[in-house]
């Protein structure tokens, strides 16, 4: 059986009635519950698990809705107002279904939806255009997309052989501020350069850094696990070993 929308809608309302942790929560509180979802939702789409992914997309719906319904006991809106506005900016920005443009490839359509939004929001200017994007995303995605504002108008290197010195310029600075002993401020900013280098570097292969890095954190944590398991079988513990037993079955790990 289907159920209906207005179905999940008038749980959360009785939820807001009657339930006492459902009813103390804001829009605040709530923050943390709609990135932990989120995420979930991205592991699922990673895992190829469409089970999962059923349940994940249920439990970020439920969020969005939340958030209408406190919103609506605000008197600011509510979920159908959501659902309205969102089809408007869907049909107002696909002008080449919607509408009479006629746009034959992605990066135009791309384009198009740019030059709309800019329009909608009143952005004049690409530091306003940088100055839009989320400063909640994660820095390593917020710095890719910042580096495509400034490519789109031609601040950018050639190639990404110039982006890559880049990358050794910034580590010879960290090395100096190492050197010099320096603050604690300064060695952040370096490694900070070193870190929006790279994403330069990966801007030009088209590689999402947020994806690599959580791909090497996985790696890492496998290789890991394989360490621990060579000492539990030895009988020891991971501090009773040695680091040059430990790299040595890392190294059989990588080859595993």
């Amino acid at each position: 059986m289907r159920a209906n929308f207005e179905e999940l809608v008038k749980i959360m309302d009785i939820l807001r009635e009657k339930c006492p942790w459902d009813r103390q929560q804001t829009h605040k509180s709530l923050k943390k519950y709609l990135i932990e979802e989120t995420y979930e939702v991205i592991e699922a789409i990673d895992e190829n698990d469409y089970s999962k992914l059923k349940e994940e997309l249920g439990d970020l719906l439920l969020q969005v809705v939340f958030h209408a319904k406190i919103a609506q006991e605000k008197g600011a809106f509510d979920i159908y107002e959501v659902i309205y506005d969102i089809c408007q900016k869907m049909k107002k920005r696909h002008t080449h279904v919607f509408g009479e443009d006629n746009f034959k490839t992605a990066d135009e359509v791309l384009q198009n939806w740019d030059r709309i939004k800019s329009k909608e929001k009143e952005i004049k200017t690409v530091t306003e255009a940088m100055q839009s994007i989320p400063k909640h995303l994660p820095a390593l995605m917020r710095s890719y997309k910042v580096q495509e504002k400034a490519a789109k108008v031609g601040f950018d290197w050639e190639d990404y052989k110039d982006a890559l010195k880049k990358v050794y310029e910034e580590l010879g600075e960290f090395e100096e501020s190492l050197s010099k002993n320096s603050a604690q401020d300064k060695l952040e900013e370096e490694l900070g350069d070193i870190l929006f280098a790279v994403v330069n570097v990966a801007r030009f292969f088209n590689i999402d850094p947020e994806g690599a890095l959580s791909k090497t954190i996985q790696k890492f944590i496998t290789r890991f696990s394989y360490i621990e398991e060579q000492a539990e079988k030895q009988g020891k513990k991971l501090n009773e070993m040695t680091l040059k037993d430990m790299d040595k079955f890392w190294e059989e790990a990588k080859k595993i």
